[in-house]
């Protein structure tokens, strides 16, 4: 098997593993807070402290995903041209 086709199989198989898993699971943990949905920070004494809601997520300690998002557009799309 030559290189290229190696490459290409492999980055065929990454794209549909990511498109599997956007159909699977369309929203992930927000990168700001991790999930949380707010900021922890510490109080004078080291304790943890519940910070500010986070302003990425409104709160909800979720998002959607890049390719979820690029299907919901091309589905309206494309239902917006069908009409």
């Amino acid at each position: 098997m030559t290189p290229t086709l190696l490459a290409i199989a492999c980055l065929l198989a990454v794209t549909l593993g990511y498109a599997a898993k956007c159909a699977a699971s369309p929203f992930g943990d927000c990168r700001t807070c991790h999930g949380m949905g707010h900021r922890t920070k510490t109080d004078r004494k080291g304790r943890p402290k519940r910070g500010k809601d986070c302003r990425r997520c409104h709160a909800t300690g979720k998002r959607i995903r890049v390719g979820r998002r690029l299907y919901n557009r091309a589905t309206a799309t494309y239902r917006a041209g069908t009409r």
